[in-house]
């Protein structure tokens, strides 16, 4: 599986982001035409080889139009809308903005539809996130990690005034990440770079063993002497290996039937990959339900949390398992005025299945007013999905 490492070494920002994807191949005459097709005004996309700390990095050029001195997220939301762009990165930068809002809302005790963003809603920035998402997706990356993120220390200038370095809402976004704290100044890690390693990695940690194919170094505006400010990616070869996962499970006789669903959302919502539940015949012939979750370990405490505020259970047991994935993306497709999304999935051996998401299939069908499986099977005839 082809997988993308993020190693943030000094830091990462969004244009250090595009940068390090020119530097890993990702065509600059492809990168300016992304640029026309996003109707955010003349924005002139350059690029130049440039040093840091004697290493060679591209480094990213854009002029800009006039703006608006700030945005709120509707606003945001707006241009991400019109974008000519692919439905997965469309999605996947809508996500990284509310989520950006969510953080932003929460330092400043308001809203995400109140709050006001500055730099991180500025056309730069707006760019770097749109053309980040695109020229990882243009690479043909199934995955990405990341190792630890270097925050920097000191104090930086923003809009609101004088901010402790790392800024509030960059912990906030790479909260549960690794993340290291470097003994030099500055400024290392901005917001916009924080969301785009949030989104594209989920925070999943650089695994340990794997094949380099190629690297990339898109360097920062700064040149400081003490190190190279300057991102690194690297194009891996990953083997297909089984998840180190835990089941946690719960046998219950005295929860009403009609609250087992909302116990499995609770235990979704808490961070669980997988929760079914199974009717069983318990001690003095009563009857019960074996709830199962399957989830990632660090989100253990949560789902644990998740079975006693949810169910009357007094006990929870549980024991590592592990799982074996195939490699899969998400995209999202038109069909009939209709947006549905795809899970696509890489078979061993080559091949592939397409698979269309089954809330979006019942949306869909409720607006024509046909059936599911009418969306379903024309989605088949449509080569849209395929059964495997």
């Amino acid at each position: 599986m082809r997988a993308l490492i993020f190693d943030p070494f000094s830091g990462i920002s969004g244009d250090m982001t595009i940068a390090a994807l020119l530097d890993l191949g990702l065509p600059l005459a492809w990168l300016q035409d992304f640029a026309r097709r996003l109707a955010l005004g003349p924005i002139e996309v350059g690029a130049e080889r440039v040093q840091r700390c004697g290493i060679a990095c591209t480094r990213l050029r854009l002029t800009l139009p006039p703006e608006p001195a700030h945005r709120h997220l509707r606003d945001v939301l707006a241009i991400v809308e019109r974008a000519d762009v692919p439905g997965e990165v469309r999605d996947r930068a809508a996500e990284a903005f509310t989520r950006l809002a969510e953080a932003e809302a929460e330092v400043h005790g308001t809203t995400p539809e109140r709050v006001h963003f500055h730099e991180v809603g500025a056309l730069d920035a707006l760019f770097d996130v749109l053309g980040a998402l695109a020229g990882v997706r243009e690479l043909g990356f199934v995955e990405a990690y990341t190792r630890p993120v270097t925050l920097g220390r000191g104090w930086v200038q923003m809009e609101h005034g004088t901010y402790p370095v790392p800024p509030p809402a960059v912990l906030k976004l790479l909260r549960d990440m690794p993340v290291r704290d470097p003994e030099f100044e500055g400024e290392c890690t901005t917001p916009t770079g924080a969301i785009l390693l949030r989104v594209l990695t989920g925070g999943r940690a650089a695994p340990a063993t794997f094949t380099p194919l190629a690297t990339g170094f898109g360097a920062g505006a700064r040149d400081p002497q003490d190190r190279p400010n300057c991102l690194r990616l690297l194009a891996v070869e990953l083997e297909r290996t089984a998840d180190e996962l835990l089941l946690l499970q719960s046998d219950v006789d005295d929860l009403p039937p009609e609250y087992v669903p909302a116990l499995l959302d609770e235990l979704l919502r808490a961070g669980a990959l997988d929760a079914t539940a199974t009717p069983l015949l318990m001690k003095k012939g009563r009857p019960g339900v074996r709830v199962e979750a399957l989830l990632p370990p660090a989100a253990r405490a949560a789902v644990e949390a998740a079975f006693f505020q949810a169910s009357p259970t007094l006990g929870v047991r549980g024991w590592a398992v592990q799982r074996e994935a195939l490699p899969r993306q998400d995209e999202t497709v038109e069909w009939r005025g209709q947006s549905i999304r795809l899970k696509r999935s890489q078979l061993p051996g080559g091949g592939e299945r397409v698979k269309p998401e089954y809330q979006d299939v019942a949306r869909a069908a409720a607006s024509l007013g046909v059936p599911a499986y009418a969306v379903f099977r024309a989605l088949l005839d449509a080569g849209l999905a395929r059964e495997r």
